[in-house]
């Protein structure tokens, strides 16, 4: 298979100007990944600066309110920034220590990357900058307010939907004029190669771990394994502990927001979503776009998972059907996350409840002797605004208007 290619997905389509920032990037990760001194060094540090492993929790609860199978959580939602995206943010701060560069953009939709990304730059004493659609902006707010509390720097970009695309759009631009002193930390598994391959092995000590507790715990591997897809990094980073294990079933869940049948949603693998193969942003797969090949505004309550593209190696997977994918609505979403409060007491992130949609769906089916795992991406504090209204609460509506008259 050619190099960055997974089936007919991937590839690097990238502007003359950054072929040998490319070069300089696929030379430095290539001898990273061969120096077993770096994966040590990556562990070592997220073990001392960022909770892992983090544990697998098994939701007695939850299994014995809905019946049926067993339900493990992989709890990301504890890992340092309270998601998965620290795993792939340090390792790339030790690669850029290693290239001697002193900036980093990145690209952020629900903030928690660019929450890390800030982290990491804090914790290296880099140059940062966030690029960030408005619409994300003005709905995460928390999170700009951390970013830059942390000393990076927050751009609104105002061009397009206002979203995570757009967003990815203006690092490029910027990564083109300052590639000298600049690493672009991109987020997740898409984009050109090496950046899904790289990305996806940061993110693989997620399914290194729970593939282990889940062992330790049930004594045996699980039957299926649920993960949110945005982008994919959190799915990639569990999925790739049980990949070799064809027994296991792999099950992605796309944002559906207002439904597959209205246009309004963020799912590019489910059937009938109106997705089609194209190349943009440096890479081949999925997109959410017009016959033109023009991108498409998307939709969905958790703007992590609000992405009109979808990881190249997850749409090589969906092909050749070893990742199923389903999707999940807005409505289901809050169900799912009230749910998870309920009987558990833990609060996953907007883009994380949409994996719970789907194993809440599938559990009550499976036998008692049956184990499943969710990998809970993130924690929801950051999503209080947006979780709130949801769920139209009287007293956070009081306490917002108090707290604006308390500004003027």
């Amino acid at each position: 298979m050619k190099k960055g290619y997974y089936g007919q997905w991937g590839g690097a389509f990238i502007p003359e100007v950054l072929q040998a920032t490319f070069e300089s990037l696929n030379k430095a990760y290539a001898a990273a990944r061969n120096d077993p001194s770096f994966w040590q060094e990556y562990v070592a540090l997220m073990g001392n600066y960022s909770c892992r492993p983090t544990p697998l929790t098994y939701a007695e609860n939850l299994s014995r309110h809905l019946g049926g199978a067993k339900i493990y959580i992989k709890r990301e939602d504890l890992n340092h920034t309270g998601a998965h995206k620290a795993n792939n943010v340090m390792g790339q701060g030790l690669l850029v220590r290693r290239m001697g560069k002193k900036r980093v953009i990145a690209e952020t939709g629900a903030g928690q990357h660019g929450v890390a990304t800030a982290t990491m730059a804090a914790r290296f004493g880099f140059q940062c900058t966030i690029y960030m659609g408005e619409e994300d902006v003005a709905r995460q707010r928390p999170n700009v307010f951390w970013m830059e509390k942390l000393g990076a720097t927050v751009v609104p970009v105002t061009d397009g939907s206002r979203t995570l695309k757009d967003a990815m759009n203006e690092a490029f631009r910027d990564w083109v004029t300052s590639m000298d002193e600049t690493h672009y930390v991109i987020g997740t598994v898409c984009g050109p190669h090496p950046f899904p391959e790289m990305v996806a092995w940061f993110q693989s000590i997620i399914g290194q771990e729970a593939r282990e507790q889940i062992v330790q715990q049930h004594g045996r591997l699980p039957d299926r394994v649920y993960a949110c897809v945005g982008g994919g990094s959190n799915a990639m980073g569990i999925f790739q502990g049980f990949l070799d294990a064809p027994d296991v079933d792999l099950i992605g869940v796309e944002a559906g927001g207002m439904g597959i049948d209205t246009g309004q949603h963020a799912a590019r693998m489910v059937p009938g979503c109106g997705a089609s193969a194209g190349v943009a942003q440096g890479y081949k797969t999925m997109f959410l776009q017009d016959p033109e090949g023009q991108m498409l505004d998307t939709h969905s309550i958790a703007a992590g998972l609000d992405y009109v593209g979808v990881s190249p190696i997850l749409a090589h997977f969906g092909e050749q059907g070893r990742v199923r994918f389903e999707s999940a609505t807005d409505a289901e979403v809050i169900a799912a996350l009230s749910l998870a409060m309920r009987t558990e007491g833990l609060i996953p992130a907007m883009e994380s409840a949409h994996a719970f949609v789907q194993a809440i769906k599938e559990a009550p089916a499976m036998s008692p002797d049956q184990a499943l795992i969710i990998n809970m991406s993130g924690r929801g504090d950051k999503d209080i605004f947006t979780i709130a209204h949801a769920f139209d609460d009287p007293s956070w509506k009081e306490f917002i208007v108090k707290r604006a008259e308390a500004y003027r």
